[in-house]
């Protein structure tokens, strides 16, 4: 998987890393990939692919032609499950996404429902860009022309993955909610990623204020045992 550099892109990205809204914090990343694998790409790829192929002998029919990325008889739909594994180990490399599988993604059935989603969601982040961002665009229009002109939307599958695996970096339980989708272009063989959380700032604030109690306290007892110690009882 290769990144591609797409200026308008990395300024969404960019300006999505930490939007403060005062009681919650958004954090949120798109990046664009070339489904083009090499080294280590290839070589994981040939690994899952043969790993899919010997699952089937064990999957009963009817499952493997009801998978999310169509059918895993199908090269083309194998293809399309490796490279959604690779754009998350891209994304996230401190994390082995390699135990993954089809029904750990999810097909959405609509274009314009995710637009809305995300639309909706972003909704307060986008009055920032608004107020601080030069340019007649509004966030949704900046968002949606970058992506199209990255991917063509038209021609995309969108998919989503919902974290299931423990040390997940989606499975945070301080998430007030997020989300993640992979627009796919069989066609030019390009992925854009897009995902974005929303974070209790008062929750953080609750956790920090108690680990600088908890610092105070070690503090406090460490000065009273040299102290003690210093008498001559």
């Amino acid at each position: 998987m290769k990144f591609l550099e797409y200026t308008p892109l990395s300024r969404v990205s960019a300006f999505l890393q930490n939007v403060n809204l005062g009681d919650y914090v958004v954090e949120g990343e798109i990046q664009a990939y070339s489904c083009k694998v090499a080294g280590n790409d290839k070589k994981l790829s040939r690994s899952l692919d043969q790993e899919v192929v010997s699952a089937l002998a064990c999957t009963p029919p009817q499952l493997s032609l009801a998978s999310p990325v169509g059918p895993l008889t199908d090269a083309n739909s194998r293809k399309t499950l490796i490279y959604l594994i690779l754009t998350l180990n891209h994304m996230y490399p401190d994390y082995d996404f390699s135990a993954l599988r089809a029904h750990h993604f999810h097909k959405e059935a609509s274009l314009h429902v995710v637009q809305t989603n995300i639309d909706s969601l972003l909704l307060e982040t986008s009055k920032l860009w608004g107020a601080n961002c030069v340019g007649a665009d509004t966030f949704s229009e900046a968002l949606w022309l970058a992506v199209d002109e990255v991917i063509t939307l038209c021609d995309c599958d969108v998919y989503s993955y919902t974290a299931l695996m423990d040390g997940d970096p989606f499975a945070d339980p301080e998430n007030l909610w997020s989300f993640n989708y992979f627009f796919y272009n069989k066609k030019s063989k390009r992925v854009v990623y897009f995902c974005c959380r929303s974070r209790n700032k008062s929750r953080e604030e609750i956790s920090s204020d108690s680990e600088n109690d908890d610092c105070e306290r070690n503090s406090n007892n460490d000065w009273n045992d040299t102290f003690m110690d210093d008498m001559d009882i």
